[in-house]
């Protein structure tokens, strides 16, 4: 049974939907990757500021951060955007859809922030795609007095659960010494074979690793000319386990393999993180139920076979959950056999069934916050919780 409000809800979601479908169409067609998306920020956040949103650009310090804000009441709701890409693969995760449902929820719930007593934020979160955007804000108090949090993500099917890895990121690189490679060899240091015996290393070690744990990276610099012996490699390598601890162990051996490569050529180690560690996800197991009821109602249906394992990609959404109340789903946009990180998903992520997932799940999204602030139990467990400082 609906409310007025419930009602109300629904069609200002509807009269929102050509301007959140324009909004993931244009950040589909201008691609930005982590900490470079000046313009899709600006696109995002000129979305919110039009809507009246109260908007704080920068935020936190980070370029391609933003808050916008609209109302003041004591329970505090947020949603978060993302809107980087890929490498290489433009809007192959489907960040695109993602902006576009949490702006579209933000445009529906803003009339009625003061009806439901909620004070609502929509952040702005850079460079998920290895960067931990998310981590930073967190770390610099940008989600103080947050109560709940929730984003929707696209996948090739509906999954209702986030269950993602735990996940390190690291730069690696070798440097050796440069040689003529047939009149000096001798007095050339291989990096290019340093990181060959770490890729070697770890391909036997996977033999040991328990299910559930992932090592998997590319080398980005291989050397530059057949005749010279490399002087330097790089690469970028990914540890992913189902927990932080877990997590912290299996790095120390992938490591180690690395450090066999500089120990048998010679060369000099340098391991760098490119972000603080994503963390595994904590749901909320109140708020997804309501996500799921609202899903289900509208004619979402979740699938739980071999095709839904979008769900455990890592997110820096899940150290936000580890300290707030947070849900993570997954909405389908059809696009199987192609799957997340294929040029044929970030062909998807504008198509009939994309389009169709942005406006369903902005609609579900935003009844799901609408419950949220009026089922008394769910509204005065959030309003107990405590957020990060």
């Amino acid at each position: 049974m609906t409310t007025a409000l419930d009602d109300a809800v629904r069609s200002a979601t509807e009269r929102a939907t050509d301007r959140i479908l324009s909004l993931s169409h244009d950040l589909h067609a201008h691609p930005e990757t982590a900490w470079e998306e000046v313009w899709s920020c600006a696109r995002v956040a000129g979305e919110l500021a039009d809507a009246g949103f109260a908007v704080e650009e920068k935020f936190t310090g980070l370029e391609t951060a933003f808050l916008a804000r609209r109302g003041t009441g004591p329970l505090h709701l947020a949603v978060c955007a993302e809107y980087d890409a890929l490498p290489g693969l433009g809007h192959a995760c489907g960040h695109n859809v993602i902006a576009a449902i949490s702006i579209g929820a933000a445009l529906a719930l803003a009339p009625y922030v003061d009806d439901l007593g909620i004070t609502l934020s929509v952040f702005g979160t850079p460079a998920e795609e290895g960067g931990g955007g998310k981590i930073e804000m967190l770390d610099r108090g940008g989600f103080a007095g947050v109560h709940a949090a929730a984003m929707v993500h696209p996948g090739p099917v509906d999954v209702a659960r986030a269950q993602p890895y735990a996940v390190s990121h690291s730069h690696i690189r070798y440097d050796g010494k440069s040689s003529h490679a047939a009149a000096y060899p001798e007095r050339g240091i291989n990096a290019a074979d340093a990181f060959t015996i770490a890729q070697v290393a770890i391909g036997l070690m996977r033999q040991q690793l328990p299910q559930g744990v992932r090592v998997h990276g590319v080398m980005t610099n291989g050397g530059e000319a057949p005749n010279a012996i490399p002087q330097r490699t790089e690469g970028r390598w990914y540890v992913r386990a189902g927990t932080l601890a877990q997590l912290g162990e299996f790095e120390e051996r992938v490591n180690r393999c690395f450090e066999a490569g500089a120990h048998a050529t010679g060369c000099q180690l340098t391991i760098t993180p490119e972000s603080k560690p994503y963390a595994e996800f904590r749901t909320d197991e109140a708020l997804l139920d309501l996500y799921v009821r609202r899903a289900e109602e509208i004619g979402r249906r979740f699938s739980a076979g071999s095709d839904s394992l979008m769900n455990r990609a890592s997110t820096d959404m899940g150290n936000v959950s580890q300290r707030i109340s947070a849900i993570h789903p997954y909405i389908g946009i059809d696009s199987l056999p192609a799957v997340n990180h294929q040029p044929e998903f970030a062909a998807a992520a504008i198509s009939a069934a994309a389009d169709r997932a942005v406006a369903e799940g902005a609609l579900a999204l935003a009844l799901t916050l609408l419950d949220a602030a009026s089922t008394s139990e769910t509204r005065q467990r959030l309003l107990g919780s405590r957020g990060p400082a």
